[in-house]
């Protein structure tokens, strides 16, 4: 698509804006805070905008693109995510390019850029800092600077990119040209710094939520997380991510998962050969049903809409690491899940590796895997703890989560904690939780009376009422940090026990119900016809489409408009291009095979 060049002395408006977005994306109008953010870009005014993932960020600078003088420089810190938005913009019919190392065509890119024929120029920030770049950018005119996950040039961000520090210099070489900061996940403190790193003014910064509503959240003890993940994929048969914390992890999962389910599952990891493991991300990108199983090193490169769940097999690093990773699903809008498997020894790991972190990020990093516990330990609603731990007010429930849909008990754990601590203390802070549950029941095994612990004041003060409760309570015990795991896989005292112990610090913790509801349950769509002959008639064609076009059929079309042809079924070129997600540009490529389905 040719940029049009707005005339001397004309600002564009969000009218204008609105005309551009059903040409081009098929929409009649702005989702959520894109048309404030618009306003300002269209203005000229340098911006910080926190979304929420799938709630359109691409599309704030996508649309003024084709609107404003110039070219938008897009940086993104991943060759595969800027591969993905290359093909959907063009799709859309916006003239757009990427300049990475993975691209043959580099100088035909160049060529169309100062020639002034590119509305995208997508670029990795490890390109702002070469010499050349900047030469490169000043030989053409430029309208926009949009930097996508805008949180990496934080330190205090989650996932800090050293090479996003050399933006400010780049960009202050072209003082008039504003910039568009990107991000779904920063808390207050890294917002702040975000804004002080790219030069955008403190009245710049537009947070438009947090809250996924598509998305289920449930958190579950993991007792054996190939059955508890292969039962979420039997009820859940789109795209999936499982992540999982190492390499030897993610190859046995996938393995398993795969002969448990009879579905195609692949690993994805570091270690991988390269051509595997890029062949593995493609296969995942283009397939309407795959799960791939990962470590944290995929995802952030996935623009993929139709991920129906995002299961994690252990404890992410922080909640701001679990908001993005699952908010890889139901980008779309159609309902998703994502379900956390944990055990204490996860936090017990994360505890530990403490010890590593420099001096002067400690106190933080322990500050984000207490509020972790705390996500992970509360009987109340998650979405309502997510939502607050980035400043924002939720409801006291959503009723879409674990804990609204079937509330645990809540119990006063206090005077059973207070036993436990005790017996963990004067058993010398040695043993492991079973020893200890030994003592507390009043079990004499031999290595019970072996040591003496049969003499203690702890030994069998725990009826066979509380004795159920223990293994609950000591996984929250460990999640908060009150017992914390030796070397030799012994508990011992920490963080908040002694108050615990005197009486300072109430403990309570949620008590499941007896018997977990039934999991068989789709958690897609009502309203999604999957089985209806036409629908499933159209996916098929979307498919054959994608295919000779070499691109995902998301790309095409999403579910959400070809559920919309199936409802209204168009029987004419422009009925059907009134449907929303069928642009100008599509509807001339895609839409006569489309009709001819619908009329047969």
């Amino acid at each position: 698509m040719a940029t049009v060049a707005a005339s001397p002395g004309h600002a564009y408006g969000l009218d204008e804006a609105r005309v551009r977005l059903r040409e081009v994306f098929g929409f009649d109008d702005f989702r959520g805070s894109q048309s404030q953010v618009i306003a300002r870009v269209l203005a000229g005014e340098s911006t910080l905008a926190v979304m929420p993932t799938g709630a359109g960020k691409s599309l704030t600078y996508q649309l003024p693109a084709t609107m404003l003088s110039g070219t938008c420089v897009v940086v993104s810190p991943l060759i595969a995510l800027m591969h993905d938005q290359l093909r959907a913009a063009r799709a859309n019919g916006i003239a757009a390019a990427t300049l990475t190392s993975a691209d043959s065509d580099w100088r035909e890119t160049i060529e169309a850029f100062r020639s002034g024929a590119l509305d995208l120029l997508y670029v990795a920030p490890e390109r702002a800092s070469q010499p050349g770049f900047r030469d490169l950018l000043s030989s053409a005119r430029l309208a926009l600077f949009a930097i996508d996950e805008a949180h990496c040039v934080s330190e205090w961000g989650h996932d800090f990119r050293p090479d996003y520090r050399q933006l400010r210099p780049l960009m202050d070489a072209f003082p008039h040209v504003p910039r568009l900061a990107l991000t779904a996940t920063a808390d207050a403190h890294t917002r702040a710094d975000v804004l002080a790193q790219l030069g955008i003014p403190d009245d710049g910064l537009i947070v438009a939520g947090f809250d996924r509503p598509n998305i289920r959240y449930a958190i579950r003890h993991r007792d054996n997380a190939v059955r508890q993940i292969a039962d979420l994929m039997r009820s859940q048969p789109g795209p999936g991510i499982v992540y999982a914390q190492t390499r030897a992890k993610v190859e046995q999962i996938a393995d398993k998962l795969g002969a448990a389910t009879g579905r195609e599952v692949r690993p994805y990891h570091a270690g991988l050969d390269p051509a595997m493991r890029a062949g593995n991300q493609a296969a995942f990108v283009e397939s309407e049903d795959m799960v791939i199983v990962a470590t944290i090193a995929f995802g952030m490169g996935i623009d993929k809409p139709d991920v129906r769940f995002v299961a994690h097999a252990g404890v992410p690093k922080s909640i701001e690491a679990y908001y993005q990773e699952t908010g890889r699903a139901g980008r779309d809008g159609d309902p998703a899940q994502a379900v956390m498997l944990w055990g204490a020894e996860d936090f017990a790991r994360g505890r530990q590796r403490l010890a590593e972190v420099p001096e002067e990020r400690r106190a933080s990093e322990r500050t984000r895997l207490d509020a972790l516990a705390g996500l992970v330990e509360t009987a109340g609603c998650r979405r309502a703890v997510l939502l607050r731990h980035f400043g924002e007010d939720p409801p006291a429930s959503c009723g879409n989560c674990d804990n609204c849909i079937e509330a645990p008990g809540v119990t006063d754990a206090t005077e059973l904690a207070q036993k436990l601590l005790s017996a963990a203390y004067r058993t010398g802070q040695s043993f492991g939780f079973g020893h200890l549950q030994k003592v507390l029941t009043g079990s004499s095994d031999e290595r019970v009376v072996q040591r003496g612990h049969d003499r203690l004041s702890v030994f069998g003060i725990v009826g066979a009422d509380d004795a159920r409760l223990l293994q609950p309570l000591a996984r929250a015990l460990q999640a908060r940090g009150a017992l914390v795991a030796t070397e030799h896989g012994g508990l011992q005292l920490g963080g908040d026990a002694k108050a615990i112990l005197t009486g300072g610090q109430k403990v309570e913790i949620g008590v499941p119900p007896a018997r977990e509801r039934s999991r068989g349950r789709r958690g897609g769509n009502a309203d999604n016809p999957v089985g209806d002959p036409l629908f499933e008639a159209l996916r098929d064609l979307r498919r054959e489409i994608a295919r000779e076009a070499g691109v995902p059929p998301y790309v095409v079309f999403h579910d959400a408009t070809l559920r919309e042809m199936a409802s209204a079924r168009p029987a004419t070129l422009s009925a059907l291009g009134a449907l929303p997600g069928v642009g100008a540009k599509k509807l001339e490529t895609y839409g006569p095979r489309f009709l001819a389905l619908l009329a047969g």
